[in-house]
């Protein structure tokens, strides 16, 4: 699966209480060839970003952050409670999260097909050092409208109607596994930015 990350900046906005929408990735439909997903579930983290404070004004309330590529800027707004606790010598991470998640559902296809989403946002507490994180869930109700056993590959669809086709990797998740029943497709991502007082 490809994601396009945020710029720096935005990445930053998130750990300053801005709120950022993270573009969900989910299975492209008509693809050429089918997304590999590990049924029951893959997880992936990636570092964004990893740096160290090296500067801060607390008159225009910039911190100067700087790691092997060079150095960023970012201008904190009055709504950051607890500026006071960033430091210089601190380290700042920003890290994203992609999990998916497939579970069957025994049951026969009542024809409806559901997507759900939440976001949910946490916030350091004001006398902490900031940090946030801001995770999504959709989760996809599918009718399974394929199998492929010999090449591992299951077909669904989803509530806007398209198919989307998926490698499993686990073939004894296949074993029972029949056209008209459903799967419950969880799709979960998670940016969490910090700044914290490195170990001595």
């Amino acid at each position: 699966m490809n994601k396009k990350f945020a710029p720096i900046a935005l990445m930053l906005a998130a750990l300053f209480g801005t709120t950022v929408a993270i573009a969900q990735s989910a299975p492209a439909a008509g693809a050429a060839k089918p997304t590999i997903i590990d049924a029951a579930v893959t997880d992936n983290v990636y570092q964004l970003y990893e740096g160290e404070v090296v500067k801060v004004d607390k008159k225009t309330r910039t911190i100067t952050f700087k790691n092997k590529e060079g150095e960023s800027k970012f201008v904190a707004g009055p709504d950051i409670k607890n500026f006071d606790q960033i430091k210089k010598g601190d380290r700042v991470n920003v890290n994203y999260e992609l999990a998916v998640a497939i579970e069957l559902i025994k049951t026969k296809s009542d024809g409806v097909r559901t997507k759900v989403e939440t976001n949910t946002v946490t916030k350091s507490k004001a006398n902490e050092k900031p940090s946030e994180t801001i995770t999504n869930q959709t989760t996809i109700v599918a009718d399974i409208v394929e199998v492929n056993r010999e090449k591992k590959l299951v077909s669904v669809k989803g509530p806007s109607g398209k198919i989307t086709t998926v490698t499993v990797k686990n073939p004894a998740l296949l074993a029972d596994v029949k056209v008209g029943e459903q799967v419950k497709v969880i799709y979960f991502d998670a940016m969490a930015a910090s700044i914290t007082t490195p170990k001595k």
